[in-house]
């Protein structure tokens, strides 16, 4: 069967922040965010149950028009919990008192569809993602996941999309390789991948992206700064972070080669970070996280700042590209 390609803006709105990814953002940060975000354009939004367990969702639901572009996630039933109203639980905090139960049944997926749905507002979405298969996040688990997914999420994502509930479907993940291996057994439209095709990480370029290209399956790209090791203040004193962890010192060697590139070349390393995945015909979309007003700014900055060719060049003879990396169509020729 055809895929079918969600029409995406190529900025969106990374919404994990609006669940109080690892600090608390304000009800008045998060419309400030996501105003600034409309009045831009950028009118493409990607959420899940599992950020702030329902308070992502439940914010965008209140702030968000009719006309906004929404995907977000199953895999997850959110169960109530006696917790402090100040904790922080699986990187979230002062969340919503519930906790995230992974669940990949048919009618696991079906509850947790219904229940976004409540907390969105609305009566569908552009994309539904199956999120974070893969034995990254579930170890040994992994295959008896998976095996539940494919054959009860699966049949169910299948119906809602079907029933026009959900206008593509796919997984939201941060390896790629699951999403190869759950190809294998049936179809899919769309890919939300973190963190694996970026300026630091482009292995997916072996053979991921290539089958997604040659299938017309779109690839939205997540995370492409690295979980903050591409666009944090190297000069700082603070811990640079990588895959949501202290980056390791081969990881920080890496990007002290990019920015001197990067100075050679005038170009702000979030810059090349955010325009790089764009490039691949694959991929539709980018969206880092944003948690303000001024990082919509930003965001938007880089995305409209020139890059020379030469930069490009330079990178790929420093090592620093994959061969078969293509890179954007050049503004600025050097």
């Amino acid at each position: 069967m055809k895929p079918r390609r969600p029409d995406l803006p190529r900025l969106g709105f990374g919404a994990a922040a609006l669940g109080n990814l690892y600090t608390s953002v304000s009800d008045g940060t998060a419309r400030a965010a996501v105003d600034a975000a409309l009045a831009a354009g950028v009118d493409y939004f990607d959420t899940a149950p599992h950020y702030g367990f329902g308070l992502s969702e439940s914010r965008l639901g209140d702030l968000l028009p009719r006309s906004a572009k929404i995907s977000t996630k199953v895999g997850r039933r959110l169960e109530p919990i006696d917790a402090p109203a100040d904790a922080v639980r699986h990187g979230f905090a002062g969340a919503a008192p519930f906790e995230p139960v992974f669940d990949y049944s048919y009618d696991g997926v079906m509850a947790a569809f219904e229940a976004s749905l409540a907390r969105l507002g609305r009566d569908r979405v552009d994309v539904l993602l199956a999120h974070d298969l893969g034995r990254m996040t579930h170890g040994d688990a992994h295959s008896a996941q998976l095996k539940t997914f494919l054959e009860g999420g699966y049949r169910a994502m299948v119906e809602l999309r079907e029933a026009g509930l959900a206008g593509a479907i796919g997984l939201g993940v941060n390896e790629w390789g699951v999403c190869l291996e759950a190809s294998s057994h049936t179809d899919f439209d769309v890919f939300l991948l973190a963190g694996r095709y970026t300026l630091l990480e482009q292995s997916a370029l072996d053979s991921f992206l290539p089958i997604c290209a040659a299938k017309g399956v779109s690839v939205i790209v997540g995370g492409p700064f690295n979980s903050g090791v591409l666009v944090e203040d190297a000069t700082s004193g603070a811990p640079l972070h990588y895959n949501y962890e202290p980056a390791p010192r081969e990881i920080i060697e890496r990007v002290a080669r990019l920015r001197a590139v990067c100075r050679d070349h005038g170009v702000a390393l979030p810059a090349a970070a955010l325009r790089f995945p764009l490039a691949h015909p694959a991929v539709t979309s980018v969206i880092p996280g944003l948690a303000s007003a001024t990082q919509v700014t930003q965001a938007l900055g880089w995305l409209a700042a020139p890059i020379p060719s030469a930069f490009w060049r330079d990178l790929r003879q420093a090592g620093l590209l994959h061969a078969d990396a293509p890179v954007p169509e050049d503004e600025v020729r050097a």
